[in-house]
């Protein structure tokens, strides 16, 4: 069927138009993608690591800012429980976020600087403080939408180092 400039211009903005709108995001998943980083917040000022894991996935991955990598729930929340008990203990968190990206409408992409304060006696080995004694840290997490809930599949945290700068 021949077709004409203006019908091959039309059909291909239609195209474009349309693949916009199925990439779109609604606006309640980008609330409950940046609710999980508020809900993570609340949990590790209180120090409670069941509440703080409740949006990692069953069989999700996490490296943490010693470089270590570990799967799974379980552990996630065994990790976090050590360490509010430890090191993290009274600690404050505050997350800005850097980056949320959808790069499916089930998939999004967060990327947080982390400070967290209130550190008593030395950081882990290898993460370094700043002249306020605040841990800053980059956290990305993959959240994926299943069955209507978003969990996180992958949470990579790495601290930053010294002479790095860091935005106000």
């Amino acid at each position: 069927m021949p077709t004409n400039p203006f019908t091959k211009t039309a059909l291909t903005g239609l195209f474009v138009l349309f693949s916009i709108i199925l990439r779109a995001q609604s606006k309640s998943d980008t609330v409950a993608v940046q609710t999980i980083i508020q809900d993570e917040v609340v949990a590790w000022n209180k120090g409670d690591a069941a509440e703080y894991s409740r949006q990692f996935a069953k069989e999700g991955t996490f490296t943490n800012i010693q470089g270590m990598f570990f799967v799974g729930q379980n552990v996630f929340i065994d990790r976090h429980d050590l360490i509010f008990k430890g090191v993290f203990n009274k600690t404050v968190l505050q997350q800005k976020m850097v980056s949320l990206k959808f790069i499916r409408p089930d998939v999004a992409i967060v990327e947080t600087l982390s400070i967290v304060s209130g550190l008593v006696g030395s950081p882990p080995p290898g993460a370094h403080l700043d002249a306020k004694g605040q841990l800053y840290t980059r956290l990305l997490q993959v959240i994926v939408k299943d069955a209507g809930d978003w969990k996180i599949v992958t949470y990579h945290n790495v601290d930053v180092k010294p002479g790095i700068p860091i935005p106000e």
